[in-house]
């Protein structure tokens, strides 16, 4: 018996299936499954029979997902009606039991909950990665010089081991966002029925203890529509992305042949169809790209949720695409940046070079008049005078400011005084940067 007269229109089902997309839940839907039956039975709500036969059975279901030989149904309409369906084939007319005192609203959102603790721990693990090879690249490379930039123009010189470095106190506040991500997941919506709670003397704490919840959501209404975990992970996932777009940008750049810095290894380029001698940095491209993938599926989720009315409604169905191709997505990014960052060959001399440009000390001369009383504004002026009419008259900027400063401009002018003056706590200096690194292997 049906409450409808009609067959759902076939443009309806394509539109409201889930199965195609949602089907990577089993795992967690199986979990859950097990837990509410043992719980059922606990609770004196189905006999120790009918749990036994359940748990028999669930067992074969998650046999046959693991193995890719379960039947999926045309009319499956999700994997929770699928999972009850082979259930119920397989155990006979006691599988129908298993849905009694939980509903689907509960249900899903269980399992997005463990999926998205599982994929945020997941994160940690792969940032971490990323974090211990950069650390490792700014050992081997510590006194390395090369210029920083600003609006990329040649700015200060900075040591190279900095500058990796810089990208490992992000990834750090990228750590710290996934993990809030999987504590936000810490509170168990199954149990809630389909919004007011159920009409069974379940115990919820015990589904909750089995399946590593903290504790139960304590309103059900809250629990079957809080989607907030998954915009907490959307939101760290896009930071993160955001950030490795930028070391992604650096290496495309840094690849090129007018700057030389760095040549990418084999296995994270690509050839050119037509030009044999192309080697293409297209998986730090990528890195670039995929950003914005990211950011999108946040601010689509933001506009799922914007206004949804309580409880359940079936635009939260929409959730999970964004979250798995986040996911999915992030992870391909975080192993390419690990690649990219451990094959990497710096080209020391080429840096070397680049870092050598006089001009970038004039910060420095700025600051040797300051030590010697002049105001900074009026110093700024009056190196940037002698940096015009050396960049004029094509001479060096030695020539032109030890005439006019004295011999101690030629001292501030030597290059290795240029990076170890910057001796503030967090600058270049190499006695600052060791102190970074001992930082970093602490957090690793």
């Amino acid at each position: 018996m049906s409450r409808f007269r009609e067959p759902q229109d076939p443009a309806f089902q394509a539109l409201n299936a889930s199965i195609g997309f949602d089907r990577r839940l089993w795992p967690h839907d199986v979990a859950q499954s097990r837990a509410h039956a043992r719980m059922l039975a606990a609770q004196g709500i189905v006999s120790s029979e009918d749990r036994d036969a359940l748990l028999a059975g669930l067992d074969a279901v998650e046999a046959e997902l693991r193995e890719g030989t379960f039947p999926f149904a045309p009319d499956d309409e999700d994997i929770h009606m699928a999972v009850e369906r082979r259930l119920t084939e397989l155990a006979g007319p006691v599988g129908g039991k298993l849905h009694t005192a939980r509903s689907r609203n509960d249900q899903v959102a269980t399992d997005v909950a463990l999926f998205t603790r599982e994929a945020a721990v997941a994160g940690v693990e792969a940032v971490t990665a990323l974090m211990a090879a950069l650390t490792d690249a700014a050992e081997r490379h510590l006194d390395w010089p090369l210029p920083g930039y600003t609006h990329l123009q040649r700015a200060q010189p900075v040591y190279l081991s900095h500058h990796l470095l810089a990208y490992v106190w992000m990834l750090e506040r990228d750590r710290a966002r996934l993990r809030f991500a999987a504590e936000q997941t810490a509170a168990l919506p199954l149990g809630a029925g389909a919004l007011a709670g159920v009409n069974f003397d379940t115990d919820r704490g015990a589904v909750a203890a089995e399946l590593g919840f903290e504790h139960v959501a304590p309103n059900s209404i809250d629990a079957v529509s809080n989607r907030d975990f998954v915009l907490d992970y959307l939101g760290a996932a896009a930071t993160c992305a955001t950030h490795l777009s930028r070391l992604g940008g650096e290496l495309v750049l840094w690849s090129t042949e007018e700057f030389g810095f760095v040549e990418l290894p084999d296995a994270w380029t690509s050839g050119s169809s037509i030009m044999p001698q192309k080697k293409n940095p297209d998986a730090a491209e990528l890195l670039r790209a995929k950003a914005p993938r990211i950011v999108a599926h946040l601010g689509a989720l933001h506009g799922v949720m914007h206004a949804l009315p309580l409880t359940y409604n079936k635009d939260l169905q929409e959730d999970k695409e964004h979250l798995f191709d986040a996911v999915d997505t992030l992870a391909l990014c975080l192993a390419a940046a690990t690649g990219m960052v451990a094959g990497a060959r710096f080209r020391r001399e080429r840096m070397a070079a680049a870092a050598a440009d006089e001009l970038i000390a004039a910060t420095d001369l700025a600051d040797l008049l300051v030590r010697r009383g002049t105001p900074f504004r009026d110093a700024h002026g009056v190196v940037a005078g002698l940096v015009r009419e050396a960049v004029d008259s094509g001479r060096p900027l030695a020539e032109v400011a030890v005439p006019a400063l004295g011999e101690e401009a030629a001292q501030v002018l030597e290059r290795s005084s240029w990076l170890e003056s910057k001796v503030s706590e967090g600058g270049t200096a190499l006695h600052r940067v060791r102190e970074q690194l001992e930082r970093a292997r602490a957090l690793l």
